[in-house]
């Protein structure tokens, strides 16, 4: 290799990425055909210093006309005998680096005589200034033009040439290599005009995949120069390019470019009269986009928890709730009959429940999965487990999981004993969780936050998790027996055939007046009825913003003023964390902020939302026609009338009970809220941050090493202003695919917005029917309760829901969520307030848009497009 610098020696040669390549060849050992290279700054100084400001096509035509030194021309040539054809070709400074490989972007010419060499190093030079060049950089953000040097190589006269991975570039596979081989010089390939055999060279051995290859490129002999297009010999179309020696050959290159350089390299190669030559390499760029299908597959699903945890959530959030859930599941598990030791030996599992992917939370059904097969009763019958707890893949189990069907009966039969002694004192646990709950929501209600120091703050913490967030039992075997009893009803009333109604069992649910979930909404219905019978209080709530109207409440002796506060500070101590996104600890709830709970109330005021347009009792109607229904039927059938509405009454409790025991989370949560913003005050004022709500851009972890004396990273506000940045981004991007896969390590080249594991419908809309009800409405879409103060009757269209959207759902006539089950909060309360409602509709958004005319019916769950906004305003 020779550095052509002319008469510059007194400059550090630029010579890009491609003679890089090649240099780093020859340093390894490796068959390199000779070469010269053109530095960049060689070829910048042939050309004014003002012309690279100038439109392309200007410096191209500067180039053209250019006469390039002879000197520079000359030295080139003396490398090289007189016969010998040449292969010119590009090195920016920036290609072929570990992202970006410009293939194909910059002219490359094959076969060139000496006589022929300065015209085509211009050709070359000139495509660096190409409009293709300037698109490519663009769409790949790069520098508009840091500069191009260009390499000058013997041309082989090649039996065979072709280009070879380091990884198997289709499935990823990081121990595979990919050799693509065609019958004379690597322009055929390239061009894509001749037909490439590929063999796949693994620690097994060689898979070739050997097709018809009927033409090939060879050097023009007649013209002395340049290639051309020939036939392949008959006898040669279907026999392999290459030997398996030359195929080991090429792989063991392979492996040591990969050794000596790091990564894995995308090599050319050609070979004549059986000698191998290595033509270039460069870094694979597409390390990053392709994921490696070999390695760890996680399948990923936010349908349900969205509900919960909508939008982007916080890294403080996840780093709390993913702990919160890995010791409920530890519990859960134990409770299930799943021994300590086995739990102990998986803690893994637990520790991995939920992932979070471009700032959404999700759940690991990999890991869910993994812990359905600890339980007693998957050794015995798997597929019935899968079923019954709604698992659609099954995943490999390690083989430590599976226990003698022996062992498995017997775990089986002392867990059957275990929860039906736990299903009858369950009463009894709810109550005493809810005794403890209280109570100790009581004591901390009443602390001084403000006059508590950093460290006060993190024991206040730790003795609340201790004392109740570990003590989680009585929710989580409320949740499992509302499960169970839910599908016994569900399956009894299909068994009985009580009803033409698919959705019976929705409609006898409705009306339960003990669930909490629509309380809110009465409360609220309540004190909007109070202030639109008084006009002071109507004309203040209908005139003036919601901080001049809480300011006023506050500031006012009037007794009708102090009436209004008292009933909104009623709201708030019993329902003021119940917001939107309440489950997230960076939200700010009504407690902390009443003016957003003023604004709710002034929607309902100006929409006329009281008790006198609200109180139609639909829901307990509902229900009466349902039971009405279920007695006629089997009213010759007293046995299984009665095992009916027995499984009627425990469903109704364990569904209501669970509502309720989701708000009491509800409400601890709102203590670690509470804890946390403090946490941030304390870290803002000793200047730790530089903003209290910067808090939650850290972890649960991060904050207490901090304070501890244990934390890696100790300049916490350029770490704030990292997570900032990346999480702004997050919230711009649209939320990732509902479901997908990921393969490998989960935040390296996997497609997070893949739609491949998605459920695609097709013809009508179809989901879940939750509350019947047949609506002809148009459909407003809302992807934020806090951008619409009321739906006016419209069907209200989301992705999903939480219980901070109640107050919204008084004003709309139905609501369909894209997300959800019949056991998620909008199928809920939708029952509650006899409000038709259909859930987990796939495709929903992509679907409707807000305008639509449609027909939905609450018991099928089908929907029926009526006219589209844009057929109607075309």
């Amino acid at each position: 290799m020779k550095i052509i610098i002319g008469t510059h020696a007194n400059k550090a040669p630029i010579i890009g990425g491609k003679a890089n390549g090649l240099v780093q060849l020859q340093h390894l050992g490796l068959n390199v055909p000779k070469w010269v290279v053109i530095p960049n700054n060689v070829l910048l100084d042939l050309l004014p210093s003002t012309l690279l400001n100038e439109p392309f096509a200007n410096i191209r035509t500067y180039i053209n006309t250019l006469a390039l030194p002879v000197d520079l021309v000359n030295e080139i040539v003396a490398q090289f005998s007189k016969q010998t054809l040449l292969a010119i070709r590009s090195s920016a400074v920036d290609e072929d680096g570990g992202d970006f490989s410009f293939a194909g972007q910059f002219e490359s010419y094959l076969g060139v005589t000496s006589n022929d060499l300065a015209i085509y190093i211009k050709k070359v030079w000139c495509s660096a200034f190409s409009e293709r060049v300037a698109q490519y950089r663009k769409i790949n953000h790069l520098q508009n033009n840091p500069g191009i040097a260009i390499i000058i190589q013997e041309m082989i006269n090649a039996d065979s040439s072709g280009v070879a991975f380091g990884i198997n570039p289709v499935t990823g596979n990081r121990n595979e290599h990919l050799i693509s081989a065609v019958y004379g010089v690597g322009e055929g390939l390239v061009s894509g005009e001749c037909n490439a055999d590929n063999y796949y060279v693994t620690s097994n051995g060689i898979v070739p995949e050997i097709v018809e290859k009927n033409y090939q490129f060879v050097i023009d002999k007649a013209t002395a120069g340049g290639i051309k297009k020939v036939q392949v010999e008959n006898i040669l179309t279907l026999q392999p390019v290459l030997s398996d020696v030359k195929i080991n050959e090429i792989s063991a290159v392979l492996k040591t470019c990969k050794s000596a350089l790091g990564k894995p390299q995308d090599i050319e190669f050609a070979i004549a009269d059986n000698t191998l030559f290595i033509l270039q390499c460069r870094p694979i760029t597409v390390l990053n986009k392709i994921a490696d299908k070999t390695g760890d597959y996680i399948l990923w699903d936010n349908s349900n928890i969205i509900e919960s945890y909508p939008g982007v959530t916080t890294p403080l959030t996840f780093s709390f709730i993913s702990k919160s859930y890995e010791q409920a599941y530890k519990l859960f598990s134990n409770y299930m009959g799943v021994s300590q030791n086995v739990i102990q030996q998986n803690t893994h599992i637990f520790a991995n429940t939920l992932g979070l992917l471009n700032g959404r939370v999700y759940y690991n059904l990999r890991s869910w999965y993994h812990m359905l097969a600890l339980l007693p009763g998957y050794h015995i019958n798997a597929r019935f487990m899968e079923n019954m707890m709604g698992v659609k893949e099954r995943f490999d189990i390690p083989e430590n999981y599976h226990l003698s069907k022996r062992a498995a009966w017997w775990a089986i039969v002392k867990m059957a004993v275990k929860m039906y002694q736990r299903f009858l004192s369950l009463p009894r646990k709810r109550q005493s969780f809810n005794k403890l709950l209280d109570s100790t929501i009581d004591e901390y209600n009443k602390i001084n936050y403000a006059e508590k120091n950093g460290n006060e703050l993190k024991l206040l913490y730790l003795n609340f998790e201790k004392k109740l967030l570990n003590e989680w039992k009585a929710p989580l075997l409320n949740d499992f027996f509302a499960m169970v009893w839910f599908g016994l009803l569900q399956n009894r009333c299909k068994k009985y055939a009580v009803s033409n109604n698919p959705n019976i069992h929705n409609d006898l649910l409705c009306g339960s007046s003990d669930i909490i979930s629509t309380q809110p909404i009465h409360f609220t219905i309540n004190i909007a009825t109070f202030i639109v019978e008084n006009e002071q209080l109507l004309v203040l709530f209908s005139n003036k913003n919601e901080q001049i109207i809480w300011q006023t409440l506050n500031e006012s002796n009037e007794k009708l003023y102090v009436e209004a506060k008292d009933a909104v500070n009623g709201y708030l101590n019993t329902f003021g964390e119940r917001c939107v996104g309440e489950l997230k600890l960076e939200t700010i709830s009504y407690t902390q902020d009443p003016t957003k709970y003023i604004k709710i109330l002034q929607s309902y005021v100006k929409n006329g939302i009281t008790n006198k347009v609200t109180s139609t009792n639909l829901e307990k109607t509902i229900r009466a026609n349902a039971e009405r229904e279920v007695s006629a039927t089997l009213k010759n059938k007293p046995f299984k009338k009665w095992m009916l509405m027995r499984t009627v009454k425990k469903a109704r409790e364990l569904v209501s009970a669970r509502e309720n025991l989701r708000y009491q989370r509800t409400r601890a949560f709102g203590i670690v809220r509470t804890i946390f913003s403090q946490l941030g005050n304390w870290f803002y004022a000793e200047n730790i941050l530089e903003n209290p709500r910067d808090v939650f851009y850290l972890t649960k972890e991060e904050i207490f090493a901090f304070m501890d004396g244990t934390s890696v990273t100790q300049n916490l506000k350029k770490l704030v202003n990292i997570r900032k940045a990346e999480f702004e981004v997050y919230q711009k991007e649209p939320q990732p695919a509902e479901r997908f896969a990921t393969y490998g390590m989960v935040y390296h080249a996997n497609n997070f917005f893949s739609n491949d594991k998605s459920t695609v419908l097709s013809g009508e809309l179809k989901g879940i029917g939750c509350c019947p009800g047949i609506v002809n409405a148009k459909v407003t879409v809302v992807t934020n309760p806090g951008e619409i103060n009321s739906l006016n009757g419209d069907i209200l269209i989301t992705s999903s829901t939480d219980p901070g959207w109640v107050t919204l759902f008084p004003t709309a006539s139905g609501i369909i969520v894209e997300r959800g089950s019949l056991l998620s909060h909008s199928a809920i309360v939708s029952r509650e307030m006899g409000i038709p409602c259909i859930v987990g509709v796939t495709g929903l958004l992509k679907t409707l848009q807000t305008g639509d005319i449609v027909e939905m019916d609450g018991s099928t769950g089908l929907i029926r497009i009526i006219s589209k906004q844009h057929e109607s305003t075309a």
